[in-house]
């Protein structure tokens, strides 16, 4: 009897040679297998879905189930068992989901980010001086990419800014697949007590921030204790790290097509549109749990079986994008991307992400027009092994 063919296991390695194009074949998916069994480094099969409409379909799919979070698939140490804790605006779905996001949306208006913009644009000229004042070398990462979201996200959660090497240090291992079971449930505890201790503290003494208001919001739907801390995780982690690895691999883009700098310049809400397009550093998909029987393309998709929305395969789509392995910062329509996602749970803070990338860039190349990578991309460390993608360091120099 022939042995049945190995289920192929989800894409996971990037080509060679260009870093900044997405793992696996999907452009042979998209055409040929655009709905397909991979086997996943969880250790469940899953179906990939690659085109563009599809994806779409899939995350704005009501009686797809974000219980499995953003990315479990992608780690081999995750528990698929897991029961999903109250609070997690990230994995809970319908009316529960929809509770927290309206205790957290006012935060995140196009009006409220838009307030902020003066703020940022203060934190990139002051991180810049800073960075300047260096004998002409500086790690873009540490100097500028890192520290900008990080202060935004503190100002307006409420975090002390003189906590973040802790908060960092388990986000770092909480966004890594290589971390063990144990590591991700010791620094989840770690950040998970963290902010207890800062709720209960802004709850005796509560100050004008998003944390203060969620703790002392108890009139009629107050969140416990429990809640308030996985809500507060998430925003969190999520605040800093996707934002932080857009500024720095935009940056190392920009420094390989110093061409397209005038562009950004000139147009920065529409450069950062296609840098998100083009870059999509949730690398590895979303992960959905099928409730009921649905159809996915030409695919019938059972209940209780999983499935993975490659996000980066669908901003790759030919079909929506012409010529979509290029970086085309005349594109039209550039904001129909799914960068953050579709759906109900696209992401809370995309409009803060907008506005922190669109004034770092601007910020960065208009004080620092020479900016020069200081070592060879191929001695560049890549994010390979994190649900976010990006470069460890990036050495820059100018002058």
């Amino acid at each position: 009897m022939t042995a049945a063919p190995a289920t192929p296991a989800l894409p996971t390695t990037r080509p060679a040679g260009c870093p900044f194009d997405p793992p696996g074949n999907y452009a042979t998916l998209r055409e040929t297998a655009p709905t397909s069994k991979v086997r996943c480094p969880a250790g469940m099969d899953a179906w990939l879905v690659t085109r563009y409409a599809d994806v779409r379909a899939v995350l704005a799919d009501r009686t797809m189930s974000s219980r499995g979070a953003s990315s479990v698939h992608a780690n081999p140490n995750a528990d698929l068992d897991f029961e999903v804790s109250p609070g997690s605006i990230i994995q809970l779905d319908g009316a529960a989901h929809s509770r927290l996001r309206k205790k957290v949306i006012a935060e995140f208006t196009v009006r409220r980010v838009e307030a902020l913009r003066g703020y940022v644009k203060e934190l990139v000229e002051s991180h810049l001086d800073a960075m300047l004042v260096k004998p002409g070398r500086a790690d873009l990462v540490q100097d500028f990419a890192l520290p900008i979201p990080s202060l935004v996200i503190c100002e307006l959660l409420g975090v002390p800014y003189a906590d973040r090497a802790h908060f960092q240090r388990q986000s770092t291992t909480l966004v890594s697949t290589d971390a063990t079971r144990e590591e991700g449930e010791q620094a989840y505890d770690a950040l998970s007590g963290y902010l207890a201790e800062l709720f209960t503290a802004k709850q005796r003494n509560p100050q004008d921030d998003l944390f203060s208001r969620l703790s002392v919001a108890g009139a009629g739907d107050p969140l416990t204790m429990e809640e308030l801390v996985v809500l507060g995780l998430s925003l969190l982690v999520a605040g800093h790290e996707t934002t932080a690895n857009m500024i720095a691999l935009s940056t190392l883009v920009l420094l390989e097509h110093p061409e397209q700098r005038e562009a950004v310049l000139a147009a920065p809400e529409r450069a950062v549109e296609e840098l998100l397009r083009y870059l999509s550093v949730v690398q590895w998909g979303v992960l959905r749990y099928a409730t009921s029987d649905v159809q996915v393309g030409s695919r019938s998709v059972r209940a209780g079986e999983w499935l993975v929305a490659a996000l980066n395969s669908a901003n790759r789509d030919e079909s929506v994008f012409p010529d979509a392995d290029e970086l085309d910062f005349d594109r039209e329509s550039p904001r129909t991307h799914v960068a953050f996602g579709f759906g109900a749970h696209q992401c809370v803070g995309q409009q803060l992400a907008r506005v922190e990338l669109q004034e770092a860039l601007t910020g960065l190349f208009r004080r620092v027009p020479d900016l020069r990578p200081a070592v060879p991309r191929e001695e560049l460390e890549y994010k390979h092994n994190t649900l976010v993608y990006g470069v460890r360091e990036l050495p820059v120099a100018w002058g």
